[in-house]
């Protein structure tokens, strides 16, 4: 009862997180590992947490997605393309070879989460006077494949790393960006279940009842986006994240 209880609270964060700008995983990866999930487990599971959560957040944000151009919509075949690379890669991982990695990749994480805000002033010097068209979605599409295929394989950073990109497109408000920043993560969730399903790798069980904290995190998160974000938050996931890497570290190495 008591670990439903820290999963369903851990998933609200998780979603509320993913919500506002990515990398709620970075907290729920270390809590699905601490209640006896293994790294390559709890990292497959991960997808079932995340994937309500980010439909209830892009529900959240569906007024700003309203406006979004529909040609937008071209960026998701990289994204499926991507994930699907990415979580058929991990689908052949060892579970020691995995394990050997997760601390270097928790790692890329957090320094993505903590140099987040350098990423937005970044979005904000780029976002105004770039061209719309198709050619500038291409070249993005393009781009973007190995991001999308390390959302497939492992996946926490990635909100931040898609905001990042979609600060070079057309896009005039941080909250589209922010919208279509969760449709992808969507397809990338969704698209890396499909591929994982069957390997047994996924805990169901586990990542449904956090999923469910998830869901009303995401719409939560997206709903008051301003309210949820701070200082203090990025700062104790920052702890928590390092305190990850040194645990999984030392005790893998």
């Amino acid at each position: 009862m008591l670990k439903d209880i820290i999963l369903l609270a851990t998933g609200f964060v998780v979603g509320a997180m993913n919500a506002i700008a990515g990398g709620g995983m970075l907290l729920g990866f270390p809590v699905l590992i601490a209640v006896g999930t293994p790294a390559l487990f709890a990292n497959a599971t991960a997808n079932i947490v995340s994937l309500p959560g980010q439909v209830a957040s892009a529900f959240g944000y569906r007024q700003y997605l309203k406006r979004v151009p529909l040609r937008y919509l071209a960026l998701l075949v990289p994204v499926v393309i991507g994930s699907a690379a990415g979580a058929i890669t991990l689908r052949h991982t060892s579970t020691k070879g995995f394990a050997d990695i997760v601390p270097m990749l928790l790692l890329f994480g957090v320094a993505l989460f903590t140099f987040q805000p350098l990423l937005h002033a970044n979005l904000h010097d780029h976002v105004k006077g770039v061209r719309s068209g198709w050619l500038p979605m291409v070249i993005l599409g393009i781009v973007t494949i190995p991001l999308n295929f390390y959302g497939g394989y492992f996946g926490a950073g990635y909100g931040f790393m898609m905001l990042a990109f979609l600060g070079f497109t057309n896009l005039p408000d941080t909250h589209m960006m922010n919208g279509m920043k969760n449709v992808a993560a969507t397809f990338v969730a969704a698209t890396s279940i499909v591929c994982l399903y069957g390997s047994g790798y996924i805990h169901w069980r586990t990542g449904l009842v956090m999923a469910i904290g998830s869901t009303i995190g995401g719409y939560v998160g997206a709903r008051f986006a301003q309210k949820i974000s701070g200082p203090h938050l990025r700062v104790g996931i920052i702890v928590i994240g390092m305190l990850a890497v040194v645990y999984l570290a030392l005790r893998q190495y």
